[in-house]
């Protein structure tokens, strides 16, 4: 049996851990673009920030891929997939074999058409080589613009600030935060932002990135007509899943790869799973793509526990996001920004002199989501209501949630049990 892996993320790594958990002995190949062994995406910020260095961004120890017995090639693209022989096209004609293939190959950052982004001193932020860009120039930064005011344009912007550069943000949305939270939420994070010293422009974004006669980068053109001078522009809008071998191979794909409970795709013996992925989503009762870490690396994990021959499902996982600026703690789980009109019941608290917030969402006699800012202690014990579909029938059981009261002791004793019996399993 030949396992082979396109990619290297967290997927990967849960991938390689499921397989071992069943073969000890069959080859693993894993090839990726990437000249790094596996590292924590979260943690590039932190690096930026000069925070923490090389020794404490990887996600495993150096003798990770030789105790698990995987061959690993990074620098190495794979141009095509020949599913019918089960064989892969290396760059540079090179073929390998496979009897299991796992597509894990991730994101790749979207970058709208705005005049001027092609050249010098424009920046993305997804990966630990972009970031050790940055960190080499940062330096000789004064100003940057970062267009995005979503999750990684906020890291992007809070790791320069911490340099020593001024940041203005540019979000078209109009709020900060917008997809992963609500209106009083990005309000909230904003307001602390803009008291540190950051510039934040909202329902606008860049029309031009204006260029000297020698193509450096002097600003950015707003479409609302404000020139905001920069040395540098860092464009942090999101990814969207890199379907390119999976579109020329004949795979179905819509958003993401799309894949059944198994995580297997199309095609029998081809998985996906991560990023690139379109897997099932409890919440919704179908697939989409989720674009967040324990996601991925649960996908990973049963995806390569089943290409070594288990037959377990992946029954979803939630939207999380949890992240801080400096000292404000937020998270957002679950659907946090319901549909109107679709039986929804929003409840919220609001302490805006101490920056606390919470809003939690119910329908049908369940949490479906919450966010919480500044007080997020029992961030997990919403969690597993949210993930457990723990029925709330009880007038009682509504108002501990509501006041933050939260707890495992008013959980159906029968499904106490049934759930974290299976979370145990899971781990």
């Amino acid at each position: 049996m030949k396992y082979l892996i396109i990619g290297n993320g967290v997927s990967s790594i849960g991938a390689i851990e499921g397989i071992r958990k069943l073969d000890q002995e069959s080859e693993i190949l894993v090839i990726s673009e990437e000249e790094f062994p596996t590292y924590g995406r979260p943690l590039i910020s932190y690096y930026l920030a000069g925070k923490i260095g090389d020794d404490r961004v990887w996600l495993r120890k150096k003798d990770f891929y030789s105790k698990n017995k995987v061959t690993l090639k990074l620098q190495q693209k794979v141009t095509a997939l020949k599913l019918a022989e089960k064989r892969v096209v290396l760059q540079g004609g090179e073929e390998e074999r496979y009897d299991k293939l796992l597509i894990a190959t991730g994101g790749t950052p979207f970058c709208p058409p705005i005049e001027g982004s092609q050249g010098e001193d424009v920046y993305f932020f997804t990966t630990l080589a972009h970031a050790k860009k940055l960190d080499a120039n940062c330096a000789n930064l004064k100003k940057v613009v970062v267009i995005g005011g979503g999750l990684i344009g906020l890291k992007a912007a809070e790791s320069l600030f911490d340099r020593g550069v001024e940041v203005s943000i540019v979000e078209l949305a109009p709020r900060v935060l917008s997809a992963a939270f609500d209106d009083t939420a990005g309000n909230i994070v904003a307001k602390r932002l803009k008291e540190l010293g950051f510039n934040i422009y909202c329902n606008t974004t860049a029309k031009e990135i204006k260029r000297t006669e020698e193509g450096r980068v002097k600003g950015v053109l707003l479409q609302s007509g404000e020139f905001l001078e920069a040395d540098a522009v860092v464009i942090a809008i999101g990814v969207v899943p890199n379907l390119t071998l999976a579109k020329e191979a004949g795979l179905k794909v819509n958003r993401g790869i799309l894949v059944d409970k198994k995580l297997q795709t199309s095609e029998v013996d081809v998985y996906a799973a991560g990023d690139v992925a379109e897997a099932y989503d409890f919440l919704v009762g179908e697939n989409r793509v989720v674009p967040i870490w324990p996601n991925a690396y649960s996908q990973g994990f049963i995806s390569g526990q089943n290409m070594a021959g288990a037959n377990r499902d992946y029954t979803g996982g939630i939207p999380m996001n949890s992240i801080g600026f400096y000292g404000l703690s937020t998270i957002s789980i679950g659907l946090v920004n319901p549909p109107e009109g679709q039986g929804f019941e929003i409840s919220t608290y609001v302490d805006e002199e101490e920056e606390i917030y919470r809003k939690l969402v119910f329908k049908d006699n369940f949490l479906v989501g919450c966010v919480l800012v500044g007080d997020v202690d029992m961030a997990g014990r919403y969690a597993g209501y949210i993930r457990f579909k723990v029925p709330i029938t009880e007038d009682k059981v509504k108002a501990h949630l509501i006041n933050n009261q939260p707890t495992y002791l008013e959980w159906p004793e029968e499904m106490f049990q049934a759930q974290w019996n299976s979370a145990a399993r899971i781990r």
